[in-house]
């Protein structure tokens, strides 16, 4: 250990597991220091994880296409014994209904087209192949309850919808975490919960460690921020706002549970939803069905300032959602008593990560995941080791972007698009569509 070069992680949810593992896999000494009691304990264990390959930018297709086929293979991707319990991904295909002609879908199957993500074109009819009795009237633009109009259709129908075929969800978010806490271990890595990172060690102009709460003091050659909500408090600690043109904030979000549509068995029947004109996103639960907000520019965003903090009591938001799923799903069954859970995105200014090196050299920070990045996780790894690797060998990634094989797929992408000092990207959707 004292021959190999130490990196501290601060998180320790799917993406600083992730890194945890494969810079461990690569050679570093790595240690993983979190708050929370266990493994993927904050925002990872409230993700909805679904995995898709559909979103606005190309190089977010690609990375999603990527990790995609490590999930179909997560048992093998993380190697663990027999004996342990392995989160299990089940392939359902992902639904997306769109208004009108749809051309921010063409524009994404166009990515799709060079990327070699498989699709299918829906005509309005074809969605009840998948969703029977689904009411097919446009109820865009979406709005809110106190709108006179709300949950009242337009005079036309959808424009349409495509099937994505790489798509479904993992069962259980939180192994998945822990799954990748066991394999840092085995590579060497080792994890210290219950630790909360109250300052950065600084020796000339670099990182040395992170002090704890309980006044320890960790050393390190390289800090991570992987904290999820808890992301942007870091970086303001280590000082390294001052030329970030891209924000990350918590934001407060609201997921129902409940029973399935009552014509169908959600549960195993069921496939993913991204409703972009009911604005709403649903998956199978073993509850009946999970459903999720689209984030339509109607709804306000609820940022906080303390994660620490968030009201965990459900809101009109929650109605709203289900009432917006009840609105394509008119079987749906809705229960009286709210049930779900509510918690926190990461989410950046134009809903895109942020991965990259940091004004503060041996500082980097892997956040603004904004709600959509759990599928990226294993690629994230990756990503991340070979950008602190390059970077700690000198090249300057702010001057010239690296690039980045994806091994399984073979594409190229261009590592500046998730760049700290990044323009907004206008070809967002500004949601957590991403």
């Amino acid at each position: 250990m004292a021959d190999m070069k130490q990196v501290i992680i601060i998180g320790a949810g799917i993406i600083g597991g992730a890194i945890a593992y494969e810079m461990a896999k690569a050679g570093w000494g790595v240690t993983v220091v979190d708050k929370a009691p266990e493994a993927g304990y904050g925002s990872t264990s409230n993700s909805s994880a679904v995995i898709r390959i559909n979103y606005s930018v190309l190089e977010t297709c690609a990375m999603a296409l990527e990790g995609w086929s490590y999930w179909r293979d997560w048992a093998g991707y993380v190697g663990l014994p027999q004996d342990r319990p392995v989160a299990s991904y089940k392939e359902t295909g992902s639904l997306v209904i769109y208004s009108g002609e749809g051309a921010a879908m063409g524009r994404i199957t166009d990515i799709m087209d060079q990327i070699g993500g498989t699709y299918e074109r829906l005509a309005p009819e074809g969605i009840h192949r998948f969703l029977p009795g689904a009411d097919l009237s446009s109820y865009a633009p979406a709005r809110r309850m106190d709108d006179p109009d709300f949950g009242e259709p337009g005079e036309e129908q959808i424009g349409g919808a495509v099937f994505f075929q790489q798509a479904g969800y993992v069962n259980d978010p939180k192994l998945a975490a822990q799954n990748l806490q066991w394999a840092a271990q085995a590579a060497g890595a080792q994890y210290l919960f219950r630790s909360t990172v109250t300052a950065l060690e600084i020796h000339d102009g670099r990182p040395t460690g992170v002090r704890l709460e309980d006044g320890r003091v960790l050393k390190a050659d390289v800090v991570v921020n992987a904290g999820g909500p808890w992301s942007a408090g870091l970086n303001r600690m280590a000082g390294v706002t001052g030329d970030m043109t891209i924000r990350t904030r918590p934001n407060r979000q609201e997921v129902a549970y409940i029973p399935g549509p009552a014509n169908m068995d959600y549960r195993h029947d069921g496939i993913v939803i991204a409703d972009l004109d009911a604005e709403f996103y649903a998956r199978p639960d073993p509850v009946g069905i999970c459903v999720g907000s689209t984030d339509p520019a109607c709804d306000p965003h609820e940022f906080i300032d303390d994660p620490d903090a968030v009201d965990t009591r459900f809101t009109d938001q929650w109605t709203t959602i289900v009432m917006r799923g009840a609105m394509r799903l008119p079987e749906m069954r809705i229960p009286g008593q709210a049930s779900g859970l509510v918690a926190l995105y990461d989410t950046s200014d134009d809903w895109l990560p942020i991965y990259d090196k940091t004004s503060l050299p041996g500082f980097y920070m892997a956040c603004g995941t904004s709600g959509n990045q759990f599928k990226m996780a294993p690629v994230v790894g990756k990503l991340m080791t070979h950008l602190i690797a390059k970077t700690e060998a000198g090249h300057d990634h702010d001057a010239s972007p690296l690039d980045f094989l994806l091994e399984r797929t073979g594409r190229r992408i261009d590592l500046g698009i998730y760049s700290r000092k990044r323009k907004i990207n206008a070809d967002s959707s500004f949601s957590v569509m991403g």
